[in-house]
C-alpha cells in the first residue's frame, strides 16, 4: 500500500532530519521507570488493520475523531505538521534507544517541534485526516528508521 511505505521516504527523511538537524532535540529520552523497548497504547480502539513488513508499516486502531492521543513513551517531538498528504496530520516522536513513534490521521495536534513529551501526554486528537477512510488513529514504531510492529512494544492493556 503506497501510503504506509514510507521507509526510503517521507517518514524516514523527517526522523533523520529531526535528528541532525536541530540540537536541542539532542537531550536524551528519559525511560520513566519504564522498561527500555516497552510502550504505551496511544489510545485503546479495535486493530483495523495489523502491521504487515512490505504493507502496512504501522497498525490502524478506531477511534472516534476527537479522542485524544497519548505518547507511547517520554521523548522530543522531531515533526508536527500535515506536509505528507497521505499521512494527514502526522506527529513524529523521536525516544531513547533510536526508536521513533509516528501518529497519524489526527484532527488535532497539541505539541510542536522540539516539544519534550511524557509517557501518557496528550499530543493528538484522533480523525480521519490523509487516506483514511474512517476515523482512526494511524500508529507506527520504527527502530534506526526500519519500521517495527509495534504489538511486540506495547505493554498489554
Amino acid at each position: 500500500m503506497r501510503r504506509r511505505r514510507l521507509a526510503t521516504g517521507g517518514l524516514y527523511a523527517l526522523a533523520l532530519a529531526g535528528l541532525v538537524a536541530d540540537a536541542a532535540c539532542a537531550q536524551e529520552a528519559s525511560s520513566g521507570g519504564v522498561a527500555l523497548e516497552r510502550f504505551r497504547w496511544p489510545l485503546r480502539g479495535a486493530i483495523l488493520k495489523d502491521f504487515k513488513a512490505g504493507e502496512s508499516d504501522g497498525i490502524e486502531i478506531a477511534a472516534p475523531v476527537g479522542e485524544p492521543v497519548h505518547a507511547a513513551a517520554d521523548g522530543v517531538c522531531i515533526y508536527a505538521g500535515d506536509e505528507l498528504k497521505t499521512y494527514g496530520k502526522l506527529v513524529l516522536i523521536r525516544h531513547a534507544n533510536d526508536f521513533v513513534t509516528a501518529y497519524a490521521d489526527l484532527s488535532e495536534i497539541e505539541v510542536k517541534e522540539g516539544d519534550p513529551v511524557r509517557r501518557g501526554q496528550i499530543i493528538a486528537k484522533a480523525g480521519q485526516s490523509g487516506d483514511a477512510p474512517t476515523a482512526r488513529l494511524h500508529f507506527e514504531l520504527r527502530k534506526d528508521g526500519q519500521a517495527v510492529d509495534p504489538i511486540r512494544y506495547l505493554v498489554p492493556l
